[in-house]
């Protein structure tokens, strides 16, 4: 299947010129998944803008929209090109929504709705806990809006469950949600008045902002089903519970999640994806799957099903260097195993990360050893 008849034409533009008020505008009055930046009466693609560029605190309303805009980090896709691939070019570009050419000119775009809609009905053997995220990161009830924010934007993630000081799930908070919210108070004040209102709205506790009661999943729900609920509440993501207790947060499920899957593919070697596959530098892909199968290697029964990562550029720098994030996420037979690591350049923030996957490898096979002798004690104890 191509996205010829998935792309649309139907999307929220704006000039390279046009300042960044009118934009939060579009985004308070349309809540389009992005907005796509142009030049020359639309002819000519600059890039995309979306929600989580706005929680940026210090964008004024007079900057110029262009400014924001990375072209070379959002994928540029032909009609013709397969599902599949717009899936993993997607998920790769840690976007959204993303550019459809014709001819080399801007035809529309497509977004990863039009693209779960088209697939929904080949989702039902797929279940939740087959591609779920376990690697969760969650915030305090009591904790302001403004730690929310640092807190998203540390781990470049979307949405963030809220617990109560048992530990117990009592809402969720997303980009989303802040965007809107901080939007429509900062509206209502005049210019002037605008530097103070966002301290205070920063202040402000997360429970003032976060939706409850959430939305849930379970891990033996279909896939399916979970993207329905998604679609029909407007949701880009669900908390996954046992389903005997919706309080408890198993992990989350997200529309990426699902897109990731969809673009698994069935290669002899191992698939490995790379959300934000811009910021490698000095590595490539190549590089990036060989780290990871020396690890995997050390631990025989161990069979990666899907490996995916992510890297995030922080603003700070050494020498001109970025500060990069790395973050590693293997899908196995015997079961989830991650790494993270922090560094200048995405070489030595891979190797970081490398570093503590390979010590959760280890442990992992460790607890699988431990577990078998268990089982081989119980099994000798019986036969007593």
């Amino acid at each position: 299947m191509d996205i010829s008849d998935i792309a649309t034409q139907d999307y929220v533009s704006v000039d390279a010129e046009e300042r960044m008020g009118k934009v939060r505008s579009l985004f308070e009055e349309e809540n389009p998944k992005g907005i796509i930046v142009t030049r020359a009466g639309g002819a000519d693609f600059e890039g995309v803008i979306t929600q989580k560029q706005l929680l940026s605190s210090h964008i004024e309303d007079d900057t110029r929209a262009v400014s924001l805009t990375n072209p070379s980090s959002v994928p540029k896709l032909k009609r013709t090109e397969n599902v599949r691939d717009v899936a993993r070019k997607l998920v790769e570009g840690n976007t959204k929504v993303a550019p459809v050419f014709e001819a080399d000119q801007l035809w529309g775009v497509v977004t990863e709705d039009l693209i779960l809609e088209a697939v929904l009905d080949n989702l039902d053997a797929l279940t939740v806990d087959q591609i779920f995220s376990e690697d969760i990161v969650t915030i305090d009830e009591d904790a302001n809006i403004g730690t929310v924010i640092n807190r998203l934007r540390e781990n470049s993630i979307s949405r963030l469950p809220v617990l109560d000081e048992d530990g117990a799930l009592t809402g969720i908070v997303t980009v989303h949600d802040l965007v809107d919210f901080i939007v429509r108070d900062v509206d209502k004040t005049t210019r002037g008045d605008r530097r103070g209102e966002i301290e205070r709205l920063l202040d402000l506790p997360v429970y003032d902002v976060m939706s409850s009661p959430v939305t849930t999943t379970h891990p033996s729900d279909s896939v399916e089903d979970a993207v329905r609920t998604m679609l029909d509440d407007d949701i880009a993501g669900l908390v996954v519970t046992p389903e005997d207790d919706d309080r408890v947060v198993g992990g989350i499920l997200t529309k990426t999640d699902v897109l990731r899957a969809l673009s698994y593919t069935e290669e002899e070697r191992m698939d490995v994806q790379i959300t934000n596959i811009d910021l490698l530098d000095t590595i490539g892909r190549e590089d990036v799957r060989e780290g990871i199968e020396k690890i995997t290697q050390k631990y025989s029964d161990m069979h990666v099903q899907h490996a995916h990562v992510r890297f995030h550029e922080h603003k700070e720098r050494l020498r001109g260097t970025p500060l990069i994030y790395c973050q590693i996420r293997l899908r196995t037979n015997k079961g989830q195993a991650a790494g993270t690591g922090e560094g200048y350049g995405s070489d030595n923030a891979l190797n970081l990360a490398l570093d503590h996957l390979e010590r959760n490898v280890l442990e992992l096979k460790g607890i699988q050893a431990d577990e078998e002798y268990k089982g081989q004690l119980l099994r000798k104890l019986n036969e007593l």
